[in-house]
C-alpha cells in the first residue's frame, strides 16, 4: 500500500485514513456472506432513498396540458356556409364556431366573457353598449382586427336581402365606428339579452369587401375556405372526385385573443348520415361524434371513450289550440290532459333516459322554480302520473263515460265529447312519444287521433294557418331566457310563435319587463311569476327537454360540456382542450 496516497497528514504528528478508504478496506475483510449481506442492504437503502426523493420530487410537480395530439371529429353533412352571418347546419355552424370570433364569447358554463373586446361598458338607461376591441386583435392572415371589420359584419346580417338567420337579433340596432379599436350599438328600447347577440363571429372586411351585393356574398369561396380570428384555423381541406369536402384539416392560430389552443390537430371529418357517422365512429375513424340518438347511445361500447351529455334548451309539449277545438277551452279538461300524462315513461321508452322530464315552459336548468307558495302548488297541479287525480277533477266538474267510452259533458241541451288530435312532425321520438300520450289520454276516457306530417307539409299547412287541435312540438329556447316570442299575445298569429294562441295580459308585461331587465335577478323573479300565470291557465302539457350526447375520448382533458343551445356549443372553450401532459415544478406553473 503506498502511504502517500492512503493515508493523509492531518497535523505535525496526526495521520487519518480517508472514511471511503476505511470502507473499501472494511469490505475487502468482509466473508462471502457478509459481502452479501451488506450488498443487499445497501441495495435496499439506495432504491429507498430514490423513491424517497421521487415523492419527494411529486409532491413539488404538477401535471399541466401540454401541446400536441390530433382530435378526429365526425360531422353529418356537407357545411354550405361557413360564415358566422350565413351559416344554417350543423357542420357550416361547428366549423364557424372553430374558425371565427366575436366581441364577447360565452364559456361553457354560459358566463359571458370578452373575446376581441378589451372591454365593454352599458349605458344607464340600457341602449347603448360601447366596446374597446384589443390592440393585438387580429385575423388569421395577420391583418388586425378593428371596428370597421365588425361594423361590416353587422351590416351584412341586417341586410334583409342577405337573409341571414341571425337578422331577428339585430333588428334595430344602429353601429357606429367611433374609432379603429372602439365600436357603438344602440337599441331602440332596452334588450337584456343584448350581449348574447355580440358572440356573432367578426368578418375581415379587406377580404369580403368585394362581395358587395348578396348574390356576391353568398357564392363568395370564403364560405367554403374562411379566415376569422377564431382559435383554429384551416390547414387544408381534402375532397372527393366530385369536388365535395371529405375532411377539414384545423391547426391552433396561435395569435388567437383567447390564447393559442393546445390540440395541434383537429380532423373535421363529413358524413352523409347518422347510420355512417356511427359506422366510421366503430372502424375508429372519428373519436368524437355528437346528436346521436338515445338508441345509437346504447349501442356505445369502449373503454377509451365516454358519454358526455347536457340539458338542451328545448321545451317539448303539446301546445292546445283552443279556438279549433272548444273542448280545449274548459280548464279542467287541459289540466286533466296534463296530470294524465306520465312524464317519466316518456323519457324512459322514447329517449332511455337521455331526457329530463318538464313541467314548466323554461327547463330549471335554465331558471330556478320558484320558492312562493303559489308557485308550489301550481306546478303540484300539473305533476307527472296523476291518472286517478285528472278521472276525479273531470267528475267533479260533470263529465262522464258516455256509451262508447269516451268522456263527455252535457250543458244547455248540449253534449261535449273529450275528443281532440294531436298533430306533429314524422321524427321517431315525436311519433312515439304522441303514441304514449294517445294511450295515457284515452286511458283518461278521451278520444284521440294522432295525424303524422312531414315537416315542411306541418309548417305551412298545419302551423302557419293554426289549423291543430293539439300540436306536439318543439321550442329552442335562446340564450338569455328569452320566451317573449313563444307566449306574448302579440305573437300569437303567424308568423309569430306562440302556437298556443296564448292572451295574459299579465304575461305580456311580465314578459316585457323579464327582456328588457339588466339585472338578472330581476329577469329570473320576472320569469318565476310567468310561469306561475302559466300553470294556472294550462295552455300547454309541457313534456320533456332533450340531453345532448356528446361521445369524446377519456383522454380528452380540459373538457366541459355545459350550456348547450345548438351542438356547435360543444366547442366552447376548446382553447382548453388538451389530449397531451407534461409534468413540471409547481414554482414554474403560472
Amino acid at each position: 500500500m503506498n502511504l502517500k496516497t492512503s493515508f493523509q497528514k492531518i497535523g505535525p504528528h496526526k495521520w487519518r485514513i480517508p472514511k471511503t478508504e476505511k470502507l473499501r478496506l472494511a469490505i475487502k475483510s468482509f466473508g462471502l456472506a457478509e459481502k452479501l449481506v451488506f450488498y443487499t442492504f445497501f441495495g435496499l437503502f439506495a432504491l429507498s432513498a430514490l423513491l424517497l426523493l421521487n415523492e419527494v420530487n411529486n409532491a413539488f410537480m404538477v401535471e399541466i396540458p401540454a401541446k400536441g395530439g390530433t382530435l378526429e371529429e365526425g360531422v353529418v353533412g356537407y357545411p354550405r356556409y361557413i360564415n358566422p352571418v350565413l351559416a344554417i347546419n350543423d357542420s357550416g355552424r361547428d366549423l364557424t364556431q372553430l374558425i371565427y370570433s366575436g366581441l364577447m364569447k360565452r364559456t361553457a358554463s354560459g358566463e359571458l366573457v370578452p373575446d376581441l373586446a378589451e372591454s365593454y361598458s352599458v349605458s344607464p338607461d340600457g341602449l347603448t353598449y360601447d366596446f374597446i376591441l384589443r390592440k393585438d386583435a387580429t385575423f388569421q392572415d395577420g391583418v388586425a382586427v378593428t371596428a370597421d371589420d365588425v361594423q361590416f359584419t353587422v351590416l351584412k346580417v341586417e341586410d334583409p336581402t342577405i337573409k341571414s338567420p341571425r337578422e331577428a337579433n339585430w333588428q334595430g340596432v344602429t353601429v357606429q365606428v367611433i374609432n379603429p379599436k372602439e365600436i357603438k350599438f344602440t337599441l331602440k328600447k332596452p334588450y337584456g339579452p343584448f350581449l348574447q347577440n355580440t358572440t356573432l363571429g367578426i368578418l375581415p372586411k379587406h377580404l369580403w369587401n368585394e362581395a358587395g351585393d348578396a348574390d356576391s356574398f353568398t357564392l363568395s369561396d370564403l364560405n367554403r375556405t374562411p379566415i376569422g380570428s377564431g382559435p383554429y384555423m384551416i390547414k387544408s381541406i381534402k375532397t372527393d372526385s366530385s369536388g365535395l369536402p371529405e375532411y377539414y384539416h384545423l391547426v391552433p392560430f396561435k395569435n388567437y385573443a383567447g390564447g393559442a389552443p393546445f390540440i395541434k390537430d383537429i380532423i373535421v371529418r363529413i358524413y352523409t348520415n347518422q347510420n355512417n357517422l356511427l359506422t366510421a365512429f366503430n372502424n375508429n375513424e372519428v373519436q368524437d361524434i355528437n346528436s346521436i340518438s338515445p338508441d345509437q347511445a346504447a349501442y356505445i361500447h369502449s373503454g377509451k371513450t365516454a358519454i358526455a351529455t347536457s340539458t338542451l334548451p328545448r321545451v317539448f309539449g303539446i301546445f292546445f289550440n283552443q279556438s279549433q277545438n272548444p273542448v280545449l277551452l274548459h280548464q279542467e279538461v287541459r289540466k286533466a290532459l296534463s296530470l294524465s300524462v306520465d312524464r317519466e315513461e316518456i323519457v324512459k321508452e322514447v329517449f332511455n333516459g337521455y331526457a329530463e322530464p318538464l313541467t314548466e315552459p323554461i327547463p330549471t336548468s335554465l331558471l330556478p322554480a320558484a320558492t312562493s307558495s303559489t308557485s308550489d302548488s301550481a306546478s303540484s297541479s300539473v305533476s307527472s302520473g296523476g291518472l286517478a287525480e285528472a278521472r276525479k277533477l273531470l267528475a267533479s266538474n260533470g263529465w262522464a263515460t258516455g256509451t262508447d267510452g269516451v268522456l263527455q259533458k252535457s250543458a244547455n241541451k248540449k253534449t261535449e265529447r273529450l275528443q281532440l288530435t294531436i298533430s306533429t312532425i314524422d321524427t321517431p321520438d315525436l311519433v312515439k312519444t304522441a303514441n304514449l300520450v294517445q294511450k295515457m289520454w284515452q286511458d283518461l276516457g278521451a278520444s284521440v287521433d294522432i295525424k303524422i306530417y312531414e315537416a315542411a307539409d306541418l309548417n305551412q299547412n298545419v302551423i302557419q294557418p293554426r289549423k291543430y287541435d293539439a300540436l306536439l312540438f318543439g321550442e329552442i329556447i335562446p340564450p338569455g331566457l328569452d320566451v317573449y316570442s313563444f307566449w306574448d299575445s302579440a305573437e300569437r298569429n303567424a308568423p309569430g310563435l306562440n302556437i298556443a294562441l296564448y292572451t295574459n295580459s299579465r304575461v305580456d308585461k311580465l314578459l316585457e319587463a323579464a327582456r328588457a331587465a339588466s339585472d338578472p335577478a330581476t329577469t329570473v323573479t320576472n320569469y318565476q311569476k310567468f310561469e306561475t300565470e302559466i300553470d294556472k291557465d294550462v295552455p300547454a302539457v309541457f313534456l320533456y327537454t332533450p340531453d345532448f350526447i356528446y361521445v369524446v375520448p377519456k383522454a380528452l382533458g380540459g373538457f366541459e360540456v355545459g350550456n348547450i343551445t345548438n351542438s356547435s356549443d360543444r366547442f366552447l372553450g376548446i382553447e382548453n382542450w388538451y389530449l397531451e401532459k407534461e409534468r413540471v415544478w409547481k414554482i414554474f406553473n403560472k
